[in-house]
């Protein structure tokens, strides 16, 4: 078996993609969180050819991929196929998590379904309303949608499956109704959906254990153990160190150890890290509270052959586009080698 970090470059599209739009490159994944929406654009750009803001950009305003809460959970972009058998997978999880907050906001299912109708009456014949927008006509409605309560309202009628991303209005996202927005198709059932899962994730983001795809996920042990034996006939299994690791063997036939080094500046919170809940194959321990801070943020990273070496920021300067702070003093060729990468972004960026 291949190390892991270079397989697992490979299955996110890093080192080799066969994909050409980033409708293809979320449905790969799974899903790619998206809390930071710039962030994870270029999460999605960086692994196709050829791609840029704007195109990623014209990808969520004509629906091909949408942005909401889903799994853990957290802003995600997810593929329009997939969004609504991911919700049954995780919707009841998730409200169990915001029971207490909830409470704490006084909102209850009497508030939601109103707000729900109000939601609904407002979006109906295919518009596309600012947050700011819907929480002006709840309080119309009487209902209290300040800060703290206009959040849950509307993560409530995401996870509801009632609405999700609309078109960008400028750099603001709207939110449109799910079924007039995405048609509705056949669900599948539980047990379909959970092997769906199970595949997606392992094929896009192996090799990986069980206990990865939990926290990847939000499900279950149980859940993920009876997707997996679903589709485990399609998958490969090596164990290291005692521990079962999933990919697909089109992955390893079709990867070799390249002697050109790769570098990649991955965004925040992109799936090379989060995806897993052991990051111990390409971020060294010493370095983990350096690339994910104690409250959970994931910093930009930088990528020198499936390593984490250290992490970026944009540069206030006109001369150079990234700044970089290495764990360990760089070599020349992997100062070249970020030099490139941040070209990559800056072209990114430039042609949107």
């Amino acid at each position: 078996m291949l190390p892991i970090p270079t397989l697992r470059l490979a299955a996110q599209q890093l080192t080799t993609t066969t994909l050409a739009s980033p409708a293809e490159m979320v449905a790969h994944l799974g899903a790619v969180q998206a809390q930071d929406v710039n962030m994870a654009k270029w999460a999605i750009g960086l692994r196709l050819p050829n791609c840029n803001l704007a195109t990623v950009t014209e990808a969520c305003n004509r629906g091909e991929i949408l942005r909401t809460h889903v799994l853990r959970p957290t802003w995600h972009f997810v593929a329009p196929a997939d969004i609504r058998w991911m919700l049954s997978l995780s919707k009841d999880r998730i409200k169990a998590q915001f029971q207490v907050r909830d409470s704490d906001l006084g909102l209850d299912d009497k508030i939601y379904t109103k707000s729900n109708k109000v939601i609904t009456k407002a979006l109906e014949g295919g518009r596309h309303l600012l947050r700011e927008e819907l929480a002006a006509l709840l309080k119309k409605a009487k209902i209290n949608a300040d800060e703290g309560r206009i959040t849950h309202i509307m993560m409530n009628a995401e996870i509801e499956g009632l609405v999700c991303s609309g078109a960008m209005r400028g750099k603001q996202q709207t939110y449109a109704l799910l079924d007039e927005w995405v048609p509705p198709v056949k669900m599948p059932i539980k047990e379909e959906a959970l092997a769906c899962l199970a595949l997606r994730y392992f094929t896009g983001h192996g090799p990986a254990t069980p206990q990865d795809c939990v926290w990847w996920s939000g499900l279950t042990a149980t859940n993920i153990r009876q997707g997996l034996r679903l589709v485990c006939k399609q998958l490969t299994c090596e164990k290291i160190e005692g521990k079962e690791y999933w990919f697909s063997p089109s992955i390893s036939k079709g990867c070799t150890l390249d002697k050109t080094p790769s570098c990649f500046l991955l965004p925040a919170w992109d799936e090379y890290l989060v995806g897993y809940k052991d990051r111990s194959a390409v971020l060294h321990n010493d370095y983990q509270r350096t690339a994910i801070v104690v409250n959970g943020t994931f910093r930009p990273v930088v990528i020198y052959n499936g390593q984490v070496i250290g992490i970026w920021k944009k540069s206030t300067r006109k001369d150079e586009m990234v700044v970089a702070e290495y764990f360990k003093k760089p070599t020349k060729k992997q100062e070249q080698a970020v030099a490139a990468a941040a070209q990559k972004l800056g072209k990114f960026w430039r042609e949107a």
